[in-house]
This record gives structure tokens, C-alpha cells and sequence, in this order.
């Protein structure tokens, strides 16, 4: 896995990043793996993600990465590690491409919380304009492409399959959605958020049937989360799989045009740490061509997709502000943090008016 942004710095006593305690870690996997643990350990902050902390993990020769929750304030299974390794075990022999998993550790006396390692994939995570803007036109098109052909593909597997048909509740997806973000909210408020509670009230009294539930789903598909390459254009990798579960595949589609087409159409895009790099300003194709490509490759049936936009608003927003809020706390790790919490407002008013549209 390779990212043009890694951030090297170490804590106080300048042994380790911060979140990572490699002398214990280094002993758990010796007795556990140790051939992960040929020579002195040392890591590298992995920067860009905004959630879950991801590091470079160096053993003699050998390079891993190493997915942890992210620190002080956490919210109730969102960041569960067990979930993210069992999905990407499960893909591995699918059309999906994602990383090798290598090891689960749910002891939390280790490093002080869960982690997970995997195998280090080759590519580079698209997310600012300073990456994008060399891209050609074509690319940008085989990008995006490539980017929807992977999601139909992953919406295309059978759960039971790959061993996941206990994955999730598939039934009442979309209304536990709404419950659970605003109970994330709840656990989340730090400073008035004008119109927050009337998008929540306006898609739990709105929820849509759901006919297409029982899907794999990612729950943050979005560009920055995946490694791709552009000579040839492929997605080498699926990442960041902390929300996958069961349910219904237009509540991924209904994030994406959030981040492509609310964020990535909007001056919210410029130097946006999650935005920046994506959608019509960055000269990627509209958000309807997406769905269009989508829908050729997969038999979902899109239909009417402006409640799941106004989810992923409220989702998005409810994710900002849990992380504004860390970062007020001081427990963000990583550049970009001081400007999420400003995306929280303009993204509650784009769901109110689109959980309103007929």
C-alpha cells in the first residue's frame, strides 16, 4: 500500500507513531507470527484517513499495514476490527479486489485497542487535486469507471458464498441506519447543528422499502478509499471496511454522490481533505453517468436514489462531527482534521433538500 501523504512523526520519546506500542507488539508477534517479526520493528503513520489509523508496519525486509481504532472517543461499533478482517477474508477469493488479511488481535493490553494486519498493496490513493489534475481526461473516465465496476462487483456477491450470510440484518436496514447515526449524533454533540434533528426526523418518517436488501455493502465506498493505478487504470484495492455489513447497496451509491456530486460539485471541494479530488470540478464524470455505468454492470435496481443522497448527507455529517469532536479533544493523529467540522452544516441543508424532492 503505498500513499503519497505518510506522516513519519513520532511521539515524545521519538520510539513509535502515536496509537502503537511496537515493543509489545513486537513480543505478540513473535509468539503469534514470527515471520512478521524477522528484525526490529518500526512505523509510519499512514495519513489521509480520517476514522480508523492506518500505519506502515516494517519488520527487517518486510512491509505490512496494521488498521487500529482511532483514539479517545469512539463510537459504538464503528470502528470494529474483527468486522474489517473478517470481510476482506471473505472477498479474498472474489471479482473484489482487497488486501491480504494476516493476523486479528481482539487483545486490547497489546497496543491498547484491537487491531488487525494485512498484506501491502501496491498503489496510490487518489484523493486531492495535486493527484488528479496530472491525470488525462481518459483517465479520469477509466478511473471513475473502474471505481463503479468494483462496487457493482462487489454488490454482486452472494453473501452466503463467501460465508457471510450472518454478516448483517438485512431486514430494516435502512431504518436502523437513520436510528444509528442518530444515536452516533447523540454521542457526538459538542455545539449546535441547525437543522440536524429535522433531516433526522425527516428520513425516519420517510424510510423507502429497501427492495434491494440483503447486499454486501461497504458503508464508506468512496475513491480515497481505494488504491488504484493508471498505467494500466485498475482498482488494486478495497479499503477501510469498518461499516461493511448486510443491507441495501443504495445506501453506498447514496454516499458516494454525497462525496462526488454534493461535496465534489460544490466550492465545499476546494483543498477539502475528503472532496478535493473527486467529481464534475476535478473533471470526472457527473454523478449520473456514474449511476449509468453502475446500472449497466449490476442488477440493482437504482431507481429514485434522493432519500439514500439524503442519507448519506446526514451519515457524512454525523461522521464530521464525531470527528471534529476528537479533534477538539486533541485526539486526531494527522494533517486536514481543523476543517472537517466546517462540512457538517452545508451537508445537513443538501439532505434536508433532498429528502424533500419528489
Amino acid at each position: 500500500m503505498t500513499d503519497p501523504a505518510v506522516d513519519a512523526s513520532r511521539n515524545p520519546t521519538g520510539s513509535a507513531p502515536r496509537g502503537l506500542d511496537l515493543d509489545r507488539l513486537g513480543g505478540y508477534l513473535a509468539a503469534h507470527r514470527p515471520e512478521l517479526a524477522a528484525g526490529p520493528l518500526s512505523a509510519r503513520l499512514i495519513a489521509g484517513g480520517k476514522s480508523n489509523l492506518t500505519y506502515l508496519l516494517r519488520s527487517g525486509d518486510r512491509e505490512v499495514v496494521l488498521r487500529r481504532p482511532p483514539l479517545g472517543h469512539v463510537l459504538a461499533t464503528a470502528h470494529d476490527m474483527a468486522r474489517e478482517h473478517r470481510v476482506i477474508s471473505a472477498l479474498a477469493p472474489t471479482d473484489v479486489p482487497v488486501p491480504e488479511a494476516l493476523l486479528l488481535c481482539s487483545d486490547s493490553d497489546v497496543i491498547g485497542a484491537p487491531f488487525y494486519l494485512m498484506q501491502k498493496v501496491d498503489g496510490e490513493v487518489y484523493r486531492s487535486r495535486a493527484q488528479t489534475d496530472p491525470l488525462t481526461a481518459g483517465q479520469r473516465r477509466e478511473l471513475a469507471t473502474a471505481m463503479m465496476d468494483t462496487l457493482a462487483a462487489l454488490h454482486m456477491v452472494e453473501p452466503a458464498a463467501v460465508g457471510l450470510a450472518d454478516f448483517g440484518r438485512p431486514d430494516g436496514y435502512l431504518a436502523r441506519q437513520v436510528r444509528r447515526w442518530a444515536g452516533q449524533l447523540d454521542r457526538s454533540r459538542s455545539r449546535p447543528l441547525p437543522g440536524i434533528d429535522e433531516l433526522r426526523d425527516a428520513l425516519a418518517g420517510s424510510v423507502p422499502e429497501g427492495a434491494n436488501a440483503g447486499r454486501i455493502v461497504h458503508g464508506d465506498y468512496r475513491l480515497d478509499n481505494l488504491l488504484a493505478s493508471v498505467d494500466p487504470v485498475a482498482v488494486r484495492a478495497v479499503l477501510d471496511w469498518e461499516m461493511a455489513t448486510l443491507g441495501d447497496p443504495l445506501a453506498d451509491l447514496g454516499l458516494l454522490l454525497t462525496y462526488w456530486s454534493v461535496l465534489g460539485d460544490s466550492e465545499l471541494a476546494e483543498g477539502n481533505p475528503v472532496a478535493d479530488g473527486v467529481g464534475p470540478r476535478a473533471g470526472f464524470p457527473s454523478g449520473a453517468e456514474l449511476i449509468d455505468r453502475y446500472a449497466g454492470r449490476s442488477d440493482v435496481d437504482v431507481g429514485p436514489l434522493h432519500w439514500h443522497v439524503a442519507l448519506g448527507c446526514f451519515k457524512l455529517a454525523v461522521i464530521c462531527e464525531g470527528i471534529h469532536y476528537r479533534h477538539t479533544l486533541g485526539q486526531t493523529l494527522g494533517p486536514g482534521f481543523d476543517r472537517i467540522g466546517a462540512m457538517v452544516v452545508p451537508l445537513v441543508e443538501h439532505g434536508l433538500r433532498a429528502v424533500r424532492e419528489k
